[in-house]
């Protein structure tokens, strides 16, 4: 009984935990996250094609107003205002520039203000947009002072100047939006030095504001975007028009992540929102605001600053989609993710619950909600009602708005994650096309821009994306300011700090085999047989292959897809070979095969090492000959790319050869040969006879090499000598400083002995010469066996000098004989200081040499004389207190 019992305890805690793993596996979605999406082909600006680019003698064209019907591009940038032919930038037309530059007055007054006369003090185009049939409007920062204008469009000239202040930012880097719909102007920032940000309707009268008492609307919000969606069209409620306004703001909400001080969010005003008649004058009614989530929970990472945003129109308004750019808010770590927002599910979230602040932090609201539901727009139920226009509107629903401006429910991504995730990059601005493939699928290609003026070009795939390519459009680091799409013109306009690109939407001239262009993805192009095609341009659509969903179907012959180059590489047995493979794509992975079988491992101990750049073979062996096979594998296709057949070579064999005199070998070769007799052993094998030794170099080329190797073998002895002598003094220097007391210091330093001193105390060192005798070589002529060399050794005194019986001070060493400056054979000279190093002034070491055939003939009577000399200097008078820097 016992025992059935654990057994249903094991199987449902097994059962738990599995689904547990499940769950977790799961969450926080469905589909797992690619954590970095790579893009499969790098394109440098010298690889670009179809593009064209417009520089003026401005800079910073931050500001774009495409017309695709008239085939104009119009571009605001630092002090001047551009018209582009659409077709193509890069062509100047009449007309096509005005300067906007401020007043020398007016930068005069900008930098008594305290700002900066190389980037402030200028009239930064910050809105542009088309007022009516005949004219745009513009405005500026106008060196902090804003300004705005009317242009007649038709001759691109100014009409009339007004004030900019209440429509536009006077810092040219504060966050700003703007539009004009059906003649009246909103626009969303922070206007002033000291203001709040504020979303403004600014002409016609009356001009409406967000609230600040008692509940501030916006906390230090900065805006990317803003957008018109005409609701009111085929509505059976018969709503109105809405503006949606996106930013980023400072956080106020309860958050598990205290990290998480700022979060993005969108807003929403009603078009026909005039404000109220006694509560909220001239106050928007509307307005109300939830927050955007884009994280990737598993990881805890809370993406809330929003950097861009693009809506694209569905079939009917409610089907709306919005893309959003998020960055972290780290400073340190670069990454962006996109995420993707249906419009539905932020009208659900408007309609939700409401937050109320209490003690400085948002609640949710639980209270009674008045009958007519605040912040809504003007619909039938209220015209009802009798309430036509937002100014009548019950007091009690007006009050209501103004304390409760934030919604509770936040609005989540479709599929509950990022689209998109990518490390190392900040993107800066999106913009989103929609097209249809060959196989009548919609598709939606993404064009985002880098911080570093790259350009990733992708396309959704159900629920993941696929980035086609990266392209490099500026030679110097600046970051993508904003896009716009020509469907007419099939481009997309990309401007920055230094000018505008126009960029083609495709590029399938690039992808030069079938494979290679069906593994690009790219819904705009197709294989026709002999090359990469725009299928839009073809009529008759049957005979061109395409795969957007799995990357790999249509190309049948792999052998033939493309060329492959074949080489020949030889290689001496035991060295290393690079086989180089370069791959095309970045989502390509390399696999080498040896005579049609594949290589497993690539570890060294197999001789082999793969890399991006090719296979490297490690001390080639024979067994290693034979014919390699480099292919690209990508979405489960081999594609062949190179091809080598490689001859490792033995080492050739060494045949020395006898000199013909005998006489002339060394006494160390007839050692070091071993001889074998020629008389058989026992048994019937014979034992075969060694090779002959290589002959030797004979002449002046065996002297040299001779003279060569003594030189080498001198440098080593000296340096081994060297090193002994160092470690000999440093072992009895540390025996010392250990056996005397702590008091006993001795210094290395220069010893004077003044002419009048009263010390009552003094040490000395005893300096004794200690011969250090070595085994001799004998020679021929009976030489006996000299010493090596003459080490001196520091010995602590224990005596002390008189106060009033000073020795005298040691004489000076007299200056030791030239030496010749003959050169020895081994290319050394006999003046080299190898034999004397003097040590602070007043002690000597003499360094052995390493043989005796090296020595000067001088080197025995000037060791004589140093030995007579020092035992003079034996007694010398020590500092009393010498320092701590002694040997």
């Amino acid at each position: 009984m016992v025992g059935m019992m654990h057994l249903r305890l094991s199987t449902f805690t097994l059962t738990l935990l599995c689904c547990l793993a499940s769950a977790l596996w799961a969450f926080p979605f469905g589909p797992v996250l690619e954590l970095d999406v790579t893009p499969r082909t790098t394109v440098p600006i010298n690889g670009l094609l179809g593009c064209n680019r417009f520089q003026g003698l401005a800079v910073n064209y931050s500001t774009l107003l495409l017309e695709d019907g008239a085939g104009m591009l119009y571009v605001g940038a630092r002090e001047a205002l551009y018209a582009l032919d659409l077709s193509n930038i890069s062509v100047p037309r009449n007309n096509t520039s005005m300067d906007w530059a401020a007043s020398a007055e007016q930068k005069r007054q900008c930098l008594t203000k305290g700002r900066d006369n190389q980037t402030e003090c200028y009239n930064y185009i910050r809105f542009l947009d088309r007022y009516n049939e005949t004219h745009l409007y513009t405005c500026g920062t106008h060196a902090f002072r804003p300004r705005c204008a009317y242009i007649d469009a038709e001759r691109f000239s100014f009409v009339r100047f007004e004030e900019g202040r209440e429509k536009c930012p006077y810092d040219p880097t504060k966050g700003y939006t703007g539009l004009i719909v059906d003649g009246e102007m909103y626009s969303a920032s922070q206007y002033e030095f000291r203001s709040s940000p504020d979303i403004r309707r600014n002409f016609p009268f009356p001009n409406l504001r967000t609230e600040e008492t008692p509940t501030r609307w916006l906390l230090e919000a900065d805006f990317v975007g803003s957008a018109l969606l005409r609701e009111s069209i085929n509505s059976s409620i018969g709503d109105d028009d809405k503006l949606y306004f996106f930013f980023t703001e400072r956080n106020t909400e309860q958050s598990p992540y205290s990290s998480q001080t700022r979060v993005a969010r969108v807003a929403r005003i009603c078009k026909g929102d005039i404000g109220g008649q006694r509560t909220l004058q001239r106050k928007w009614t509307s307005f109300l605001k939830a927050r955007l989530v884009c994280s990737v929970p598993e990881y805890e990472l809370q993406f809330n600053i929003l950097r861009s945003v693009f809506v694209l129109e569905g079939p009917t308004v409610h089907d709306n989609t919005f893309w959003g750019v998020f960055g972290l808010e780290w400073k340190n770590v670069k990454a962006s993710a996109v995420c993707q927002y249906s419009l539905k599910d932020v009208q659900a979230a408007f309609d939700g619950p409401y937050m109320e602040l209490q003690d400085s932090k948002w609640r949710e609201y639980t209270g009674k909600v008045p009958d007519l539901r605040p912040g809504s727009c003007i619909t039938d139920q209220h015209r009802a009602q009798l309430i036509n226009t937002s100014r009548d509107l019950p007091d009690s629903a007006l009050m209501f708005v103004r304390r409760h401006p934030l919604m509770a429910r936040q609005i989540q991504p479709i599929g509950g994650r990022p689209l998109l995730f990518k490390k190392s990059v900040d993107y800066t601005r999106i913009a989103v096309h929609k097209v249809t493939a060959l196989d009548g699928k919609s598709y939606r290609m993404l064009f985002m821009g880098t911080d570093d003026g790259w350009l990733h070009k992708a396309v959704e795939v159900g629920d993941r994306v696929h980035i086609i390519e990266e392209l490099q459009l500026f030679k110097e680091p600046q970051p993508i300011t904003n896009m716009v799409i020509s469907h007419k013109q099939k481009s997309v306009y990309v401007s920055a700090a230094s000018g505008v690109v126009q960029v083609p939407l495709s590029a399938c001239a690039r992808y030069t085999s079938c494979y290679n262009c069906v593994f690009a993805r790219d819904p705009l192009c197709g294989w026709d047989g002999r090359q990469c095609v725009e299928i839009s341009s073809y009529p008759d659509q049957s005979n061109i292959t395409q795969d957007v969903q799995m990357g790999n179907r249509g190309c049948d012959d792999i052998t033939a897809d493309g060329l492959v180059s074949h080489r020949t590489r030889s290689v001496m047995a035991g060295d290393d070979i690079l086989l180089q493979c370069e791959l095309h794509s970045n989502l390509a992975a390399p696999r080498w095969t040896l005579n049609g079988e594949q290589l497993q491992g690539y570890a060294t101990d197999t001789g082999y090492r793969t890399g991006n750049d090719g296979l490297l073979i490690i001390g080639a062996q024979s067994r290693q000959s034979g014919h390699y096979r480099c292919y690209a594998v990508e979405n489960g296709v081999w594609i062949p790319v190179r091809s080598y057949v490689v001859r490792v070579q033995p080492p050739p064999p060494v045949s020395p050869r006898l000199p013909s005199d005998p006489t002339a070998l060394p006494e160390s070769f007839f050692t070091t040969t071993s001889v074998v007799p020629l008389t058989p052993t026992s048994g019937p094998t014979e034992q075969p006879l060694h090779s002959p030794p290589a002959a030797l170099p004979s002449g002046p080329e065996f002297q040299t090499n001779r003279h060569m190797e003594a030189m080498y073998i001198s440098l080593v002895a000296v340096l081994g000598g060297l090193c002994l002598v160092l470690t000999v003094v440093l072992l009895y220097v540390s025996f010392c400083a250990h056996s005397e007391p702590a008091g006993r210091k001795y210094s290395q330093q220069e010893l004077t002995i003044p002419a009048v001193t009263e010390r009552k105390r003094s040490s000395h060192l005893e300096l004794k010469t200690i011969s250090s005798h070595c085994n001799g070589r004998a020679d021929m002529r009976g030489r006996a066996a000299s010493t090596d060399g003459v080490f001196l050794q520091i010995v602590p005194g224990e005596g002390q000098a008189s106060p009033s019986n000073e020795p005298p001070p040691a004489p000076p060493l007299p200056m030791p004989p030239p030496l010749p400056s003959t050169d020895y054979t081994n290319g050394l000279s006999a003046t080299l200081p190898s034999v004397l190093r003097k040590m602070n002034g007043n002690s000597y070491v003499l360094l052995r040499q390493a043989d005796s055939e090296m020595t000067s003939p001088l080197y025995h009577s000037f060791t004589e004389e140093l030995n007579r000399i020092l035992e003079k200097r034996k007694h010398t008078q020590l500092d009393v207190q010498p320092d701590e820097s002694s040997v």
